[in-house]
């Protein structure tokens, strides 16, 4: 399914003077002029527009790719990449067609089609991951793989390569939307499939030896710790954790109308056998995604606090949540440009005056500083929470929509859908917040059936990035294709 600008049968409204009271934020110099109308994002008709444009989109690739039998395999074709394969003249060329990416400083160590990894839909979603050391200090990486149908799970070994332990299918039924976050060594997976709840399982499972010569298929019944089905309809658009204070948050938990507000839900993980509801935040309404985070950084007042940094459609917003039972709306901020706040990271937790923002649909309608459909990432000055700054944007060279990131040392992990996955040099962002000083430091291209023309701003591709191993592996997972493991060999 192609988008554009024919495909929004939305008004293109400003927003009114009331509406401007309840939305605090001022983001001088720039001009508001907001993609639909505020009551458009409100009754959830903007987000049921992008997911209906994915769901097309999937449907798309598993009706164009079949096999004689039927059988949908959208890697037909692709093989897996079993061995160290390096990036050089700018591609890293793995066994047969198809298989030959794009690519800047960044080396592919294998790839693993969803096919091998136990799934039987073939569509990935998000990656997390979770690292064990054991009491004689060696430490072992494990990949938390997303899929339509479940999660698959892998563990990266020394040489990058991964070994399949098993799968956890979905608890009802499939669907595009999986997502998937560590507290301590339990993984909290949620969905948007009906009734699905939040799976709680206990990665420790994941150490025994045996799963590298035969994977096992998880059981949903007694191979889970527990099972969280406190949510309104038991969907999820995301989960979001805080570490720190064993809180896990679900967010984009439908219906709008349910006292929630399909805002953030807090769920105490002290007892992960236990899981219990610690109340909601439904005052800006519906959430997208969320970073919730003891507060360490430049406004006095909220030091210690805890806070949610959260792309609320078409604001970004940022909560007090230290009373669970009582959260508050510091501010509600809109900006240049705004078309779907979907996700974001501060720029570094211990310090927390930046952070960087993607807009899932700036591009697609060619909107703000995305006129050109060039990935556009946008710079927030959070000195004051307050009063959040929009102090400029990092601009890829490559066309594309921006999915997630994340960042580590200065650099920006970004999953850019069809131009794959992007790491973006930010080291400057306290000198020039501007983004002026911000740099593409590598890349690699998951997606090569649109080089030729030079990318487009459409789904596909990478999904999401985990870049968090002390190996420096990097994993990537994308919607057709599987899992890739990366790894920077220099940065420019």
């Amino acid at each position: 399914m192609k988008l554009n600008s024919a495909s929004l049968a939305l008004p293109l409204f400003a927003l009114t003077a009331s509406a401007w009271e309840v939305r605090r934020g001022d983001e001088h110099p720039f001009i508001h002029v907001p993609l639909a109308d505020v009551d458009d994002y409100t009754s959830g008709k903007v987000h049921m527009m992008i997911m209906e444009a994915m769901t097309a989109y999937v449907d798309e690739i598993r009706a164009d790719v079949v096999h004689a039998t039927g059988i949908f395999d959208p890697t037909l074709g692709i093989e897996p990449v079993t061995k160290y394969t390096p990036c050089i003249d700018g591609h890293a060329a793995g066994p047969g067609p198809n298989n030959t990416y794009g690519c800047r400083n960044l080396d592919l160590y294998s790839f693993t089609p969803h096919g091998d990894l136990g799934s039987k839909v073939k569509v990935g979603n998000d990656i997390w991951g979770w690292a064990h050391t054991s009491s004689d200090g060696v430490t072992r990486e494990f990949g938390l793989v997303g899929q339509m149908d479940g999660t698959a799970f892998v563990e990266v070994l020394p040489t990058g390569q991964i070994a399949y332990l098993g799968r956890l299918p979905t608890q009802t039924e499939t669907s595009i939307w999986r997502d998937i976050k560590v507290i301590g060594h339990y993984a909290y997976i949620g969905s948007e499939a009906p009734g699905h709840g939040i799976q709680v399982f206990d990665l420790t499972k994941l150490l025994d030896t045996s799963l590298l010569e035969d994977p096992k298929e998880f059981s949903i019944e007694t191979d889970l710790t527990s099972l969280y089905d406190g949510l309104p309809a038991g969907s999820s658009h995301n989960v979001v954790a805080h570490e720190e204070k064993n809180l896990l948050v679900a967010v984009g938990s439908v219906p709008r109308l349910s006292a929630c507000a399909a805002g953030l839900i807090f769920i105490d993980v002290s007892d992960p056998e236990n899981p219990v509801t610690a109340g909601c935040a439904a005052e800006d309404g519906y959430v997208h995604d969320a970073q919730c985070l003891t507060y360490y950084g430049p406004d006095e007042k909220y030091n210690g606090t805890d806070v949610c940094y959260s792309f609320n459609e078409d604001t970004f917003t940022i909560y007090d949540i230290s009373d669970l039972s009582s959260p508050t709306v510091i501010s509600a901020t809109f900006y240049h440009g705004v078309s779907y706040s979907h996700q974001g990271w501060v720029f570094d937790e211990k310090n927390q005056s930046y952070l960087l923002l993607n807009d899932e649909y700036d591009e697609v309608f060619t909107r703000g500083w995305a006129t050109d459909q060039k990935t556009t990432t946008y710079i927030w000055d959070i000195m004051d929470l307050s009063r959040p700054v929009l102090t400029g944007y990092y601009k890829s060279p490559a066309v594309a929509i921006d999915h997630n990131l994340y960042i580590q040392d200065g650099l920006v992990y970004e999953s850019n859908y069809r131009s794959g996955l992007r790491i973006v040099d930010a080291s400057s962002i306290a000198d020039d917040p501007t983004g002026a000083g911000f740099f593409e430091a590598a890349f690699f291209d998951v997606h090569p059936e649109d080089d030729a023309i030079g990318g487009e701003a459409q789904f596909g591709g990478a999904w999401s990035t985990y870049p968090y191993f002390k190996s420096g592996y990097i994993l990537t997972n994308t919607l057709e294709r599987g899992l890739f493991v990366v790894k920077l060999n220099k940065t420019e």
